[in-house]
């Protein structure tokens, strides 16, 4: 069995050894898990999700009668928090998932990275887009990195285009420094080709699987009598969890069109690779560093 985003967390150790721009980013912090994305649907190839967002201002949903503009109803007033994950007695700053197949039939051809990279491989464009959702990670606010406009000025939009040119430079520079070919020789099999090979692929998911951490609602303890409404509609908040360790985690095998748990004869044992100690004199350079 071939468990997809342990390599992809491998390989993310080493682009942020080797990209300077991405130094910063201790990956002990950040978690990789697969969500089901199937490759004859559009949408995201894989997505950055910060767990470090403050809490929001107190707000509410309200109903207005269409006819009058008048209040009807409203929701309890509420503030939204960001879940906290903790995993080796580490608190988690940022998930990054992985659509799968959808992320291991990624091809350069009809895309926009063909212009990007015009001599490249298939595999570039997936080393593109694990480069894309590490540069979204804000190692130093613990959010979501703000994106700059071409003459440097900040931008409200995460998507710019100097972001692009930033991540393409970013991918030069990793191949460019002639890292391990084995590190992302997975990244050159599609998903077919993965399970001929390797017979099936398996990836870390959540245990409530498909949901996994995510910011929830949680209303006030002091509810302010206003506005005043004919209905106040209580929050449901028996489905979010707040809190999620180690024991949250699983490995799933995932198939073309859907997932399942492990069977027994395919199961890894103890899910490792997702959340692997550093290297001593690697991380010991990263303290030293921010010491500094």
């Amino acid at each position: 069995m071939f468990n997809y985003t342990d390599h992809v967390r491998r390989l993310m150790e080493d682009i942020v050894r080797r990209v300077p721009a991405l130094s910063a980013i201790d990956i002990r912090d950040v978690l990789v898990f697969a969500r089901l994305g199937r490759s004859s649907t559009h949408g995201a190839y894989a997505t950055c999700h910060s767990l470090m967002l403050p809490d929001s201002e107190p707000a509410y949903y309200f109903w207005r009668d269409r006819r009058t503009g008048r209040l009807t109803r409203r929701s309890e007033w509420f503030i939204t928090r960001s879940p906290h994950v903790r995993v080796d007695d580490r608190r988690i700053t940022h998930l990054i998932s992985l659509s799968l197949p959808r992320f291991c039939d990624q091809t350069l051809a009809g895309s926009a990275k063909q212009d990007t990279y015009p001599r490249g491989a298939d595999w570039h464009a997936k080393l593109d887009t694990i480069i894309h959702e590490l540069y979204h990670v804000d190692p130093m606010g613990g959010g979501i990195r703000a994106s700059v406009r071409s003459d440097g000025r900040p931008s409200a939009q995460t998507h710019t285009a100097q972001f692009f040119r930033d991540v393409a430079r970013m991918v030069r520079e990793y191949l460019d420094s002639r890292p391990d070919p084995a590190v992302s020789a997975f990244l050159a099999l599609n998903f077919d080709e993965l399970i001929r090979r390797h017979g099936a692929i398996a990836a870390t998911t959540f245990s409530g699987f498909p949901s996994f951490p995510q910011r929830f609602r949680e209303p006030l303890a002091d509810q302010p009598r206003m506005p005043r409404a004919a209905h106040v509609v209580m929050l449901d908040t028996r489905q979010h969890q707040r809190y999620y360790t180690h024991a949250d985690l699983e490995t799933r095998q995932f198939l073309t069109r859907s997932t399942r748990p492990c069977p027994p004869f395919l199961h890894t044992g103890p899910i490792k690779g997702v959340h692997p100690r550093q290297p001593l004199s690697f991380a010991a350079h990263r303290d030293a560093r921010s010491r500094k």
